[in-house]
């Protein structure tokens, strides 16, 4: 039985309306992203990609949630979304349907990303398109990063490389 503090219990539903567990990503570390495609942060889904690809192979992800919480700045549905991400920007990692990243109707996953109460580490509620999070090999909420911080960050890169060497022999 996974522990209430990890992303693990959690069901998301890709493009087509299929639902998964996140306990598909055990063992995996992760970085979360709330995203939108008319945003002026929207070009990091090609620096996400590239980091995908810089760690391919490394038992890392990059997981996509659309939003159009702020500034209405996701106005596509379903796959047409995908298609954005593909298209304008070579995402080839998954890329999740459109919920909501904030307030009472936020989706429980990010319900429980932003609570400490909730996942045991930390509070940090999104207040803007591309807040990432990062999830160790465990399932359990590790760090989170604000908008500005860019993928490519060398921020962003060390962390994943510590969690990807320190959980190495789970």
């Amino acid at each position: 039985m996974d522990k209430k503090e990890t992303i693990y219990p959690f069901k998301v539903k890709r493009m087509d309306g299929t639902e998964i567990p996140l306990s598909l990503y055990r063992n995996k570390v992760l970085l979360i992203v709330n995203t939108a495609s008319q945003c002026g942060f929207t070009p990091q889904l090609k620096e996400l990609q590239e980091l995908r690809e810089q760690f391919e192979g490394q038992d890392f992800e990059i997981l996509g949630f659309p939003t159009n919480d702020f500034g209405r700045q996701e106005p596509l549905d379903g796959v047409d979304i995908q298609s954005f991400c593909e298209i304008n920007y070579g995402v080839r990692f998954p890329v999740f349907d459109k919920i909501m990243v904030r307030g009472e109707h936020a989706h429980p996953l990010y319900q429980f990303l932003s609570n400490k109460k909730l996942n045991g580490v930390l509070t940090s509620t999104p207040r803007w398109n591309f807040h990432k999070y990062l999830i160790n090999r465990r399932g359990e909420v590790s760090d989170y990063f604000f908008p500005f911080t860019k993928p490519g960050s060398s921020k962003i890169k060390k962390r994943v490389q510590k969690l990807l060497a320190d959980e190495h022999t789970l």
